[in-house]
């Protein structure tokens, strides 16, 4: 993993995903998220080659790109771990864990994701505002949506680490955006418009200036009604979620023989359903006791 600089104290480590630091010094940091486990070997290999000494983790959301070694640091240096009290209920169990995982079985969550389920040492509060945590005071705003938890946080730096809030302009191409509510993640988006930084972390990938903050979200908000529109045009009939699932697979060509990637599609694509129906575009209706939804009530 790259180590770069965003801006002052508030560095990056580049791995699938950009996993932020706060410098405290040469060598304390705290980490704003901590990757996939999967990483796990890279992410020490980093901490060694830059001589970092992690001394915590706030937790953006506890999702396996974003939490998925945050045990692991918690148990290997003795850090606090800090995170919603949405998330860290979210990561109490394996059995807890499954309400993110939806249609995996037990047995499949554990197998992939058994490093997510951990106890924080700090709830972060449910307000927003300052918060502070190991010696640095940082700024919380809470924008559930992507996540039942998820929330936003600023550096003293200025610079806004937005989690899974916002996508990157090099994202707007995701054929599927994951969010546990499309409506309650445009609500925060909208919150983010006044926020004053001067530079932004997206997760997955994107560094910006904070001028560019209401443009990227209005290209989030702009990717949001596409890919609905799109969805509900597939919808030529009265249809199970199952059979919408195959349409889109085949419009967006998401082809995979790996059932378990499979049933995310179909997650996912569920999500943009209940937002079509939330929004009085798709309605539901019952054929032979099996959930059916059209364009027409």
């Amino acid at each position: 993993m790259e180590l770069r600089q965003v801006k002052d104290h508030t560095w990056v480590l580049e791995g699938f995903e950009y996993i932020p630091i706060y410098r405290i010094d040469e060598h304390k940091c705290i980490f704003l998220d901590t990757g996939l486990a999967q990483e796990q070997q890279d992410l020490m290999e980093a901490i060694a080659q830059y001589e970092l000494q992690p001394v915590g983790v706030l937790c953006s959301h506890a999702h396996v790109d974003h939490g998925g070694n945050n045990r692991f640091l918690q148990e290997t240096y003795g850090i606090p771990v800090a995170m919603t009290a949405a998330e860290a209920g979210m990561c109490a169990s394996l059995l807890t864990l499954k309400c993110y995982f939806l249609l995996l079985t037990p047995e499949t969550v554990e197998r992939e994701a058994s490093g997510l389920v951990q106890h924080p040492d700090i709830i972060v509060p449910p307000e927003n505002g300052k918060f502070p945590f190991a010696g640095v005071e940082f700024e919380i705003i809470h924008t559930p949506g992507h996540s039942a938890g998820h929330i936003v946080i600023l550096t003293p730096d200025g610079v806004c680490y937005v989690g899974d809030a916002l996508l990157s302009t090099e994202m707007m191409g995701s054929k599927l955006p994951y969010n546990l509510s499309h409506k309650q993640a445009a609500v925060s988006r909208q919150r983010l418009r006044d926020v004053s930084c001067d530079k932004l972390i997206m997760a997955h990938r994107g560094v910006a200036e904070g001028s560019e903050l209401p443009s990227l979200i209005d290209q989030n908000d702009a990717l949001l009604a596409q890919r609905a529109a799109e969805i509900q045009s597939l919808v030529v009939r009265p249809m199970t979620a199952s059979e919408i699932s195959r349409a889109v697979c085949n419009y967006y060509e998401l082809f995979t023989k790996k059932p378990s990637r499979s049933l995310r599609f179909e997650r996912n694509i569920r999500f943009f359903i209940e937002y079509l129906v939330d929004e009085g575009r798709l309605f539901m209706n019952t054929e032979a006791g099996v959930t059916k939804y059209s364009q027409l009530q």
